[in-house]
This record gives structure tokens, C-alpha cells and sequence, in this order.
């Protein structure tokens, strides 16, 4: 495995023209209706029309048929999938998610020149102001980085996920029943947490620094104020930035840069944090109810008889 390579989002047909076009404005292409390329990673979302909103598929891009092969340890947890070509799909049990295995070619980011940035003692960008106040474009995504979504049972998500298809545990919050995993050097390509039922809590965009997810977010918000739900401020797992919007259907979108990269594996240690809010954040504001618990959780718990 070598990326998350593309997030099916379940939008209601109510929402669909709405949200197709706060996705546009988050900087995504649309290459057909309902569909979005990055600019490093490609095709890397659609949205599929559900009754509910939630995560419909993701899929992880493999190197060859050896990798789609391995995946044969998913029966061992009753999991039955079908292959198809270069192609392997298996549904995850306790959230319904649709996962599918693809070879297909990793992700080549050109990298990008840094943000000359002066300190106390460390002058580096002299006599002219910083290259940040003469951008003139809206930045745009350059690839998919990672989804959150709720599970009944955790601890059988996470097993399908890293015992079925390989991804590794990053790091953990125990009493959210909550792993952030991953199947790329990235910090987490997907992050599981307890919940009544399974439901979608966000997506993330890579950004190009810091200033480019503040750029984004507050164009995205000066468009439609509605849209902020929490931000600008830094992870503490992930150590990630952050700023995060909701789309029309009421799913969470994150820009985010600077996550943590994690290439050798035995040089990371898996760290179990207790909930708080430094857990959370280790800057930024206080953490709104609505992040913790989206307004439609309720209604949905009410109409499920939960």
C-alpha cells in the first residue's frame, strides 16, 4: 500500500448541487459532475447520492497483484472479498464502508520551495516582505490526506483495517476508542473513533504550509460564514494544522498541512493519550460542541429509535 487514493462521500440528492459547488470552492477541480481531482493526486473524490450523509468507499492504491494477494488474510476475520482484475474490494462489517484495493502508480509530489520565515536570531528573508502577502491565488488542495469516521465497534473496524489490509497503528486514544492508521508514510490515512452508530466525520486536504490552509479556509468562510466550524490551530497527534469547514450535507472538511511523516517504522512509537484538550489541540480555539458532536447526531440517533 502507498496511499489513500480516493473518498466516496455520501451526500442526500438534496444537497448534491450544493455541495458540489462548496467543493469547487474549496479548490478541488470537477472533472465530471460529482467528481474531483487534487492537484498532485488526481480523481480523488466523488460524491454518491445516499439517504444519509456518511462515507460511502475509499480506495488505497497498491503497487501489484502481490499486494491485492495479501489481502486474503480478511477471511480469517469472516470478511469474503471479491477481486476483479487490478482491483480488490472488501466491505468493512461494522461501518458498511466500502474499501477497495487498485494498482495503481504512487502519488510524485514536486516538492515546493519553503516558506522563508524569519525568527529571533534567525534572519533569512531581508529588506522585502514575505512571499505570503503577494499570493494572489486561492490555493488549492494538492492531495487527499486522510478520513474520520465513527464506528459501533472500533475495535473490529480497526482489525479489518490492519490485520485484513495492512495499515499500521499510529497512535491511539483509548477512551474515544479511537486509531489513527495508515497505509502511506503519512501520520494517518484513517482515523476510527466510537460512536452509536457510523457516520462520517471528516475529510482532509493536504495544503501547501500553513498560511495556505488560513488562506483557503478564510475565503471559504468570507463566502459563507455558516461554513466554520473550527480553526486556525495545530494538532497535538498528527501535529498537523488545522481549519475545519462543513459542506452543505453537514459533513466536516479539514484543510490541513504539516503532518507528521512516519517512513521507518521502528523509529515511531505508538503513543495512547488520554482524552483532553490537549489531545485535541495544543493550540487553537476552544474546541466547539458541534466538532465533538455534530448537530445532525441527535435527529439521527432519535429517527434510529437509538
Amino acid at each position: 500500500m502507498h496511499r489513500l487514493s480516493q473518498v466516496e462521500i455520501g451526500i442526500p440528492d438534496a444537497a448534491r448541487e450544493a455541495a458540489r459547488g462548496f467543493y469547487r470552492d474549496l479548490g478541488l477541480a470537477e472533472t465530471t459532475p460529482g467528481r474531483f481531482a487534487t492537484t498532485d493526486g488526481g480523481e480523488q473524490l466523488a460524491l454518491v447520492s445516499v439517504p444519509r450523509r456518511g462515507l460511502a468507499g475509499l480506495t488505497v492504491g497498491v503497487d501489484d497483484a502481490d499486494d491485492l494477494g495479501r489481502a486474503a488474510r480478511l477471511a480469517k476475520l469472516g470478511v469474503a472479498p471479491t477481486r476483479d482484475g487490478s482491483t480488490l474490494r472488501a466491505s468493512e462489517p461494522a461501518t458498511g464502508t466500502c474499501v477497495t484495493l487498485a494498482i495503481e502508480p504512487r502519488c510524485a509530489q514536486k516538492a515546493s520551495a519553503p516558506l522563508a520565515t524569519d525568527g529571533p536570531g534567525r534572519i533569512v528573508r531581508r529588506n522585502d516582505r514575505s512571499p505570503a502577502v503577494y499570493v494572489t491565488e486561492t490555493p488549492r488542495p494538492r492531495k487527499l490526506s486522510h478520513v474520520v469516521t465513527t464506528s459501533a465497534d472500533p475495535g473490529a473496524t480497526r482489525r479489518f483495517f490492519t490485520e485484513g489490509l495492512g495499515f499500521r497503528v499510529s497512535d491511539e486514544i483509548p477512551d474515544f476508542g479511537a486509531s489513527f492508521m495508515r497505509c502511506s508514510t503519512d501520520h494517518h490515512n484513517v482515523l476510527v473513533q466510537h460512536g452509536p452508530f457510523s457516520i462520517l466525520h471528516h475529510v482532509a486536504w493536504e495544503m501547501e504550509n500553513a498560511d495556505a490552509v488560513g488562506r483557503a479556509a478564510s475565503e471559504m468562510v468570507a463566502r459563507d460564514p455558516s461554513r466554520h466550524v473550527w480553526g486556525l490551530g495545530r494538532h497535538a497527534i498528527g501535529s498537523n494544522y488545522f481549519w475545519y469547514l462543513r459542506d452543505p450535507a453537514g459533513n466536516f472538511v479539514e484543510y490541513t498541512s504539516d503532518l507528521d511523516v512516519i517512513d521507518e517504522v521502528e523509529a515511531w512509537r505508538v503513543a495512547t493519550s488520554a482524552v483532553a484538550p490537549a489531545a485535541l489541540a495544543v493550540w487553537g480555539p476552544p474546541v466547539p460542541q458541534q466538532f465533538v458532536l455534530p448537530d445532525d447526531v441527535a435527529a439521527i440517533m432519535a429517527e434510529q429509535g437509538s
